[in-house]
Order: structure tokens, then C-alpha cells, then sequence
């Protein structure tokens, strides 16, 4: 798509409106919009002006003035704004130098694509994100100086068999048994399939939509595998709808890791394959039909797992997900059909085209670009320096004696020691520097101080069911 044809879109769709959209640090979207007519062909040459250092992690405040360049093959219509908007996802560039910005993620993961196909070893990186939410009815939450509480309530908890609802029906789902509920236990099927419509209305490519297997509103829409960057854009497109259709309907819709005790959290299982000439180099005779190649590339993200949660994991909160007994992988091993590793092979088909490796460790509050760059990063350095990954695992790890787990590395337990990991262990990630020591410095520094510091100051309600009496 041309800046030429986009400003006809918009002349022919009677836009009146162009919204702006760019990722900050953290992984969050930021936009802001202008009157159709300023849109012109000279926009997506020059750029328009924004404020960098009112960006999380970004520009210092002598430094500000930063550039957005829209994307034309970004371009959808908002099907939730109410006037006719048409939104174009932007690169950022420095305004003096014209480069594209090392901190803006998306330019991260351009880079990590160019690097691909500079190494000579694929054209093509598909990642296809299994990504999931949790819609609840309310959500309260406070912390000050005396006090400190969060509050979650769902039509479909399992807690709410006995409210007083005038009339409660019943129909809740019990406990970890929500998976492909069917309606009147799933309250929310109606509601998924208007975000899937809406995504598809959005130019995303839809596989489906299900309950997932928490109580309390665990949803899933899956979609269709692409190319890096643009799977990148398009799981923003799909948080975007996800949180605008429950909002709609009354409702509010989370990507957090872990907000319910007891119940499974939110994954974002990434299937990966890389690709070159229009063939699946991950395709072989291997284990689970892999080819060498294959294994190497699985070999690289086991190698450098610790280190990759730092992106892929990237909250407090996300290592109350990464434990026992939920789906979420603690030990970095790798499997056919087995979703107790952190690394399955899926044996759906046999065909070659649809061989590749699903990466169960990220969750839903990772930022895609730099989650799925530094993936790809541990494979093609697995590939280069030929790791092997060792044997497979092919029993339910969570019930495995400790003499079986001996010599099998954990993904760490906290955002602190991912950190650590990350610190010592990214080298791969500046090959073709794409990503820059400032990059990686500035993640460590925000993630400490912005958030992993400032949960250990607060004290936990739990701490005074344990210590208060002592």
C-alpha cells in the first residue's frame, strides 16, 4: 500500500479523522490524531513532531523532539471511534539525524529481521502468538500509606455459585474448568465472537475463539501466523479490540499474567518456524519431524531462556504465572505435544509447512516487538554456534521426582533474577546491533526501578495473614 492509496481510502471511506499510533518502552500503544485533510503525502516523508520524554523510558527533556513516520501498510479503519478514523501505525525517528530511533521497539524488531537475512540463514520469520485475556465485570485496586487491597469479581466465578443476583442462574464455571465451556456456562461467547469479527474487520487473519481454562471469564482468540513485525502490529490490534469490545459491553478486559489466585494465567504461547526460498527450514526427520536446523534454533532459546524472560516475562506479577501445575512451563526443556515444557512441538500434521516450535514461556504483558526480536535473536544464535538442545522430555514434568529434574535449568522465579540474567547474558541480542547496550541498560533500569523496586517497598496483604500476630 502507497501514501497515494491510502489518501484515496480515505477520500472514498469519508474518513475524517487519521490516528497515529507508536509502541513506548514498556509496551504500551500512545496515538494521538489529526483532521484527515492534514494528512498528505509529504506526512509520510517527513514525519510529524511529538514529545519523547514524555515517553516511558525514552528521550531526556533537552532531548524531546522525536518524529512519528507512518506506516501505510498499517493502515485500518478504528471500528471504535465515532467518527470514521483510519489508524496508521508509526515508525519514530530522531528529527537531527533522520535514524530511526534505537528505543522505539518497532525498530527493534526490523532490525532483528534484517539481521536474519544478512546471516544468510532464513528470509522469513513467522511467529503465530496464542494469546489470551481474562474479561471481568469489576476491578477495584489501591495501595497508600495504610491500606492496600485489590477486588475481582466475574459473572462466571466459581465464588459467586451463592450471590444474590435476582436471579442467580448458577452456571458458573468451577475452578480450572473452563476450557471450550459451552454458553450458558460460557457467559461470554457472544462477546468473543464481536472481537473476532472486529479483528477480522481489522485486516487480522482469525483461526478462532474459545473459552480458556480458568473460571472467571479466560478467553482465547487465536490468530493466523505472519511474518514478525507485522504479527507484532497485530497483537496490538488485538489488545486494542480485546479491551474496546468489553468496554462496550460494560465489562474490562486484562492482559496482566497472573490476576487470580488459584486459577491459570495469562500465556502468550509464541509458535515460531523460520523460513527461506519458500521452504520450512524447521521441516525434517528428526524428533517430532525437525529438521537439525530446528533443533538448533530450539537449542538457542533454552540456552538463553533465562535471559529472554527479561522480555518475554517482563512484570512482577509474571512469575506468579511461571509455576507448577498451571500450563505455564518451570523447566526449560523441550517436547512433542507436551505442555508441561517450556518448548513444544506440535503434531497436529505431518505436513512439512506446518512444522514449528511453540515457545510456552511468554505471557500476555509482553511487548511484542522486543519479545518476538530477541526470540528470534536465541534462535539464529543457536543456529550459528550449533546448540544442541540434548535429549527430549516427554513426560508431564510437574510430576516428576527431584532425581529426574536434576540437570534440567528453571526459568527464574522473579522479574529480579530474570534481570540478572538478562544483564550477563545478551550478547546475542547485539549481533547486527539490534539491540543496542542502551537499550538493553535502559530495560534493566526501568524494569528495577519502576516496578520491581517498588513492589518490594509496599507491603503484601498476604504478610499480615502470615506475621502479623508474631
Amino acid at each position: 500500500m502507497t501514501p497515494k492509496v491510502i489518501l484515496a481510502m480515505i477520500k472514498e471511506k469519508e474518513v475524517r479523522a487519521v490516528d497515529l499510533r507508536f509502541m513506548d518502552f514498556p509496551g504500551q500503544w500512545k496515538h494521538f490524531t489529526i483532521p484527515a485533510e492534514r494528512l498528505d503525502e509529504r506526512v509520510f516523508e517527513e514525519g510529524l513532531g511529538f514529545d519523547g520524554s514524555s515517553v516511558r523510558g525514552w528521550q531526556r527533556i533537552n532531548e524531546s523532539d522525536m518524529l512519528v513516520i507512518p506506516v501505510p501498510d498499517t493502515a485500518f479503519l478504528d471500528p471504535f471511534c465515532h467518527e470514521r478514523t483510519l489508524s496508521l501505525i508509526c515508525n519514530v525517528q530522531d528529527p537531527l539525524t533522520r535514524e530511526d530511533y534505537s528505543r522505539d521497539p518497532r525498530n527493534v524488531a526490523r532490525k532483528a529481521l534484517h539481521y536474519m537475512k544478512s546471516t544468510g540463514i532464513a528470509d522469513t520469520a513467522y511467529f503465530g502468538p496464542a494469546l489470551e485475556f481474562y474479561l471481568f465485570d469489576e476491578i477495584r485496586f489501591g495501595q497508600n500509606t495504610h491500606s492496600g487491597y485489590y477486588f475481582v469479581d466475574s459473572i462466571e466465578g466459581h465464588w459467586n455459585t451463592g450471590r444474590e443476583e435476582q436471579p442467580n442462574l448458577g452456571y458458573k464455571i468451577r475452578s480450572r474448568e473452563g476450557y471450550f465451556s459451552c454458553p450458558p456456562t460460557d457467559a461470554l461467547n457472544d462477546l468473543r465472537t464481536e472481537m473476532m469479527l472486529a479483528m477480522e474487520q481489522c485486516g487480522l487473519k482469525v483461526e478462532g475463539q474459545h473459552h480458556e481454562i480458568g473460571s472467571a471469564g479466560h478467553g482465547g482468540i487465536d490468530l493466523e501466523f505472519a511474518d514478525l513485525v507485522q504479527m507484532a502490529d497485530n497483537v496490538l490490534k488485538y489488545k486494542h479490540i480485546v479491551k474496546n469490545v468489553a468496554r462496550k459491553h460494560g465489562k474490562t478486559a486484562t492482559f496482566m499474567p497472573k490476576p487470580l489466585y488459584g486459577e491459570n494465567g495469562v500465556g502468550m504461547h509464541v509458535h515460531t518456524s523460520l523460513w527461506k526460498d519458500g521452504k520450512n527450514l524447521f521441516a525434517g526427520s528428526g524428533y517430532a519431524g525437525l529438521s537439525e536446523l530446528g533443533l538448533y534454533a530450539i537449542g538457542g532459546l533454552l540456552k538463553h531462556a533465562p535471559a529472554l524472560c527479561g522480555f518475554t516475562n517482563p512484570t512482577t506479577n509474571s512469575y506468579k504465572r511461571l509455576i507448577p501445575g498451571f500450563e505455564a512451563p518451570v523447566h526449560l526443556a523441550y517436547s512433542r505435544r507436551n505442555r508441561s515444557a517450556a518448548i513444544r512441538i506440535p503434531v497436529y500434521s505431518s505436513q512439512p509447512q506446518t512444522r514449528r516450535i511453540e515457545y510456552r514461556c511468554p505471557d500476555g504483558a509482553a511487548n511484542p516487538y522486543l519479545a518476538f526480536a530477541a526470540m528470534l535473536m536465541a534462535m539464529l544464535d543457536g543456529i550459528r554456534n550449533k546448540i544442541h538442545p540434548g535429549p527430549p522430555l516427554d513426560k508431564d514434568i510437574y510430576d516428576l521426582e527431584s532425581e529426574e529434574l536434576q540437570g534440567v535449568p528453571s526459568t527464574p522465579k522473579t522479574l529480579e533474577e530474570a534481570l540478572d540474567h538478562l544483564r550477563h547474558d545478551h550478547a546475542f541480542l547485539l549481533q547486527g546491533e539490534v539491540f543496542t547496550p542502551d537499550v538493553i541498560d535502559t530495560w534493566i533500569w526501568y524494569k528495577r526501578e519502576m516496578e520491581a523496586e517498588q513492589i518490594r517497598l509496599r507491603p503484601h496483604p498476604y504478610e499480615f495473614a502470615l506475621y502479623f500476630d508474631m
